[in-house]
């Protein structure tokens, strides 16, 4: 992932194949479909990868149990099929959920939801126990050759309120079944980054860099980082930029001759709540649960933390989303619905974040009944450009499968045959994954020095990959970064082998620091030293980047620089506390 070695290998070749603008999950999962099929293909993101909506999911891997409703009964099978992939191919970051739904009536729904999939109604309404159970019916038949999981079972009022007392006492029974949940749904973007640049020199990817037209069919790609400039030609675009396509396609057109708009967006946000009662009150189980307005919400347990969501409205702009305060209460109030003893302090939201699903473009005024299925529409070059792929819609689960189909679609108009089936294709740190974790550990524990309780933290982080990242941070003396579970040489090593450009790279993307509530002040400095020492930055320049990451946490993620500060004192007594007790 050297930028400069990727920026020279450019400019003696600038002619590629296909260029993929866009890298989040479906961009990095086409770019990969392409690369291990020999194709010369160039990724081209403007900002850092997986920095959009592919950073802003529900952390949700599932089939879509309300997409039945829809009738979109192929997507939820094709969801189904790769969520239950992705549980063999990325065991290090993908998991079982048990789903809890809290039931309010029997029959409630059921009618609504038949003409509403004969297309005769949007309205939204409650769902019963019915309607509820022929879901998840569908949800175990069409995953029955796999069983993976346990099937579906209810339980009634009284056992359901032993089991969690703090639901809504108002519910009538509930029903569990299983879904999936990702960790680090950023690093498995990374992973698919890396397993297409081990393909050979034919894959190239930049970060931070732009595609722009130059006039008469000619393109340009600007570095962002070094502001060098240089012509590039592909002979297919791959425009994969989620709720940006509309506004990539107007930089690949003429003004005459752009295309009709194919993107229609929304919003979702979510919160992450530090709140040990509640976290525990869950018992492992997401809360898979209506609004007392009919939007569905969750409520799940999320790296020691509890995560919350989430909003769906119209955007029209999805470089400017973030979680409103109307939004924000709006979830603290479905809360209070589903568990009215819960109480949440300000101070206990620890961190918030919005995106935009890459919905097809629609006029229907229920956003729930907006497609959540994927296609490709190819758009015929104008001026003696080349043809651009559009990839419209797609889900987090569903990002391997439709990178398939837009590479294969690539693959036909470049008159090539596919090579490498990726279905069964483990990557990152999933490959090898052992049946005894602890017993790996130990080895690992062995064989680098570092201790058992430290090398269990980076096999959790990175999966099989730790070996490497082990290995590297046993070569020199290391030191702990203010006990926040990191050290400086792992964090020197993402900075050298992930493409590492922005203070929010580490902070955001390749660390759970932020996300999690942990990050303080003293981190981030800390962090930013080791930055600012590997990319040789002077004072002023280090300043800027420290000015951007802060504006960045407060505007977008509701994290305030006195917050971080806080931080500061809370971690130092906790280890005050820690020394005395030890």
């Amino acid at each position: 992932m050297n930028r400069a070695e990727t920026f020279d290998g450019l400019c003696r070749s600038p002619n590629v194949d296909v260029c993929v603008l866009g890298g989040g999950i479906n961009g990095l999962s086409v770019f990969r479909e392409l690369a291990l099929q020999g194709v010369n293909v160039l990724l081209v993101e403007k900002n850092d990868y997986c920095s959009g909506a592919s950073a802003a999911l529900s952390r949700m891997v599932h089939g879509g149990l309300r997409y039945l409703e829809n009738g979109e009964f192929s997507l939820v099978r094709e969801s189904l099929a790769e969520r239950d992939r992705l549980l063999r191919n990325a065991p290090h970051y993908v998991a079982p959920l048990p789903t809890t739904v809290p039931i309010f009536d029997v029959f409630s729904g059921l009618a609504n939801g038949i003409v509403r999939f004969l297309g005769l109604t949007r309205r939204p309404s409650r769902r019963g126990a019915v309607a509820i159970k022929a879901g998840l019916g569908i949800y175990d038949f069409l995953t029955r050759t796999r069983a993976l999981m346990p099937r579906h079972q209810f339980r009634g009022r009284k056992a359901t309120l032993k089991k969690w007392p703090g639901l809504n006492p108002a519910i009538r029974s509930s029903a569990t079944y299983y879904d999936a949940w990702v960790s680090h749904p950023e690093r498995i973007g990374i992973e698919l980054l890396r397993d297409a640049l081990s393909a050979g020199p034919n894959a190239m990817a930049l970060n931070y860099a732009t595609f722009e037209h130059a006039g008469a069919g000619e393109f340009a790609l600007r570095d962002d980082v070094s502001g060098k400039v240089l012509p590039i030609q592909p002979r297919l675009v791959v425009n994969a930029t989620g709720g940006w396509i509309d506004i990539a396609n107007d930089t690949l057109f003429s003004v005459d001759a752009r295309p009709a708009p194919l993107m229609g967006g929304t919003k979702g946000s979510h919160l992450v709540i530090d709140n040990a009662g509640l976290r525990d009150m869950l018992d492992g189980h997401m809360i898979y649960y209506e609004n007392d307005d009919g939007r569905i919400c969750i409520l799940f347990p999320y790296l020691g933390k509890v995560l919350v969501g989430s909003t769906d409205i119209r955007v029209d702009d999805p470089g400017a989303v973030r979680c409103e305060a109307d939004e924000r209460d709006y979830i603290l109030q479905s809360l209070a619905f589903v568990l009215p003893g819960v109480r949440i302090r300000p101070e206990e939201i620890v961190f918030q974040f919005a995106g935009v699903r890459p919905l097809p473009a629609s006029k229907d005024s229920f956003t729930g009944r907006i497609p959540r299925d994927h296609f490709c529409t190819m758009l015929e070059g104008r001026d003696g450009g080349p043809p651009v792929l559009c990839m419209i819609g797609g889900k987090w689960t569903t990002f391997r499968s439709f990178g398939e189909l837009a590479a294969d679609m690539a693959l036909e108009r470049l008159g090539r045959s596919r090579l490498v089936d990726t279905a069964e294709r483990t990557f990152g740190g999933g490959r090898a994954f052992p049946e005894n974790p602890d017993l790996w550990v130990r080895r690992l524990s062995s064989a680098t020095g570092l201790s058992v309780d430290r090398s269990s933290t980076l096999f959790s982080r990175y999966g099989t990959d730790a070996q490497g990242v082990a290995s590297f941070i046993a070569m020199e003396t290391d030191e702990d970064l203010l006990h926040a579970g990191y050290s400086a040489r792992e964090m020197v090593h993402l900075i050298r082998s992930e493409a590492v450009e922005h203070l929010d790279d580490l902070l955001l993307r390749r660390t759970t620091l932020a996300i999690t509530g942990e990050l303080s002040l003293d981190m981030t400095d800390a962090v930013l030293d080791i930055l600012a020492a590997e990319k040789d930055w002077p004072a002023q320049r280090k300043a800027q980047e420290r000015g951007r990451f802060l504006s960045l946490l407060n505007d977008r993620h509701g994290v305030a620089e006195g917050t971080l500060s806080a931080r500061n004192k809370q971690r130092s007594e906790l280890c005050e506390t820690t020394a005395r007790s030890g």
